[in-house]
């Protein structure tokens, strides 16, 4: 199978509302697929619906084969879910947690056990499977309950903002989990609102905009398409003021970083010309001069005409 989520026309109305209108995409077996977009822009409407907790109003949606609304039970036994307001249940040690998601997926209590552990490991829980909940840090919850999510080795899985809020250390695990599941066949759709997460994550994403999809493409083909969003880093060796900047030939829009300029442009080598001969005539000495290509937070400003 080749495709494991296909969507066409898929519409969700609240009231006079369109908060999905009519979108279409489909989402390859193995890849990591980012559905990305500003609060209200649909995102978590197009995931319940795709996970089954809300029904569409129009269109179709096949998990795995099977169509979510036809028949719901075949479509969602081999998937794994991680909301972004899930929680396992604090007054329970972590074990037992897993061993009532396990019951609940029919999974054999060895089956469960082993592949309780194994994750527990890889997670980093093991040493604290004991521990009712309650007593975790937000970032120990989260890596239990994508454990969770992960027991019944589910073939697809949907992620909410999965690093959300977290500390440093349980996001770059929670990342290196979900690197390793393309190996394994898996396929991971992510609604995130982390730019540099889906850049570092995802084979391709979806930007959806107002209900409707502005864009769907590998994160550096859609950078390679926003030619207008090329620029310049810069810095000197004293201070600058922006509006003698601005005045320079080829300044189209100008972005102060720290000690550095991220100065936009349509022509980078007149720009790179100017900047040295500005430079020059004002005795000033070019710390940093460094091309840039647009970011995916860049594209994704651009797309949106919001910043998150």
């Amino acid at each position: 199978m080749k495709h494991v989520i296909q969507v066409q026309n898929l519409t969700k109305v609240y009231g006079k509302l369109k908060a999905v209108d009519h979108i279409n995409f489909e989402v390859e077996r193995g890849e990591i697929f980012g559905f990305l977009g500003p609060n209200g822009a649909g995102k978590t409407t197009t995931l319940r619906m795709l996970t089954g907790v809300i029904q569409s109003d129009e269109g179709i949606i096949n998990i795995l084969g099977f169509n979510i609304r036809k028949e719901p039970l075949k479509a969602k036994q081999n998937i794994g879910v991680v909301p972004e307001t899930s929680n396992a249940y604090v007054d329970l040690s972590a074990w037992q947690n897993m061993m009532l998601m396990s019951e609940l997926y029919g999974i054999p209590k060895k089956d469960a056990e082993d592949r309780s552990e194994y994750l527990l490991n890889r997670l980093n829980l093991y040493h604290r499977r004991d521990d009712k909940v309650k007593g975790f840090s937000k970032g120990m919850k989260q890596r239990l309950i994508l454990c969770m999510a992960l027991v019944n080795d589910p073939i697809l899985v949907f992620l909410d903002e999965p690093t959300s809020g977290l500390d440093v250390t349980s996001r770059q695990l929670i990342r290196e989990i979900l690197q390793e599941f393309p190996d394994q066949g898996k396929t991971i759709f992510l609604t995130t609102h982390n730019m540099d997460e889906a850049n570092r994550l995802c084979d391709r994403v979806a930007i959806i905009n107002q209900g409707e999809i502005a864009a769907i493409d590998r994160p550096e083909k859609l950078k390679n398409t926003a030619k207008k969003l090329k620029s310049i880093e810069v810095s000197f060796d004293k201070t600058v003021n922006n509006q003698n900047l601005l005045e320079i030939s080829y300044v189209n829009e100008l972005r102060k970083k720290g000690d550095k300029f991220i100065v936009y442009t349509d022509n980078v080598n007149s720009l790179i010309y100017s900047l040295t001969d500005f430079a020059k005539a004002r005795g000033l000495e070019i710390v940093t001069l460094k091309t840039r290509d647009p970011s995916l937070e860049e594209v994704f400003i651009e797309l949106t005409g919001t910043d998150r």
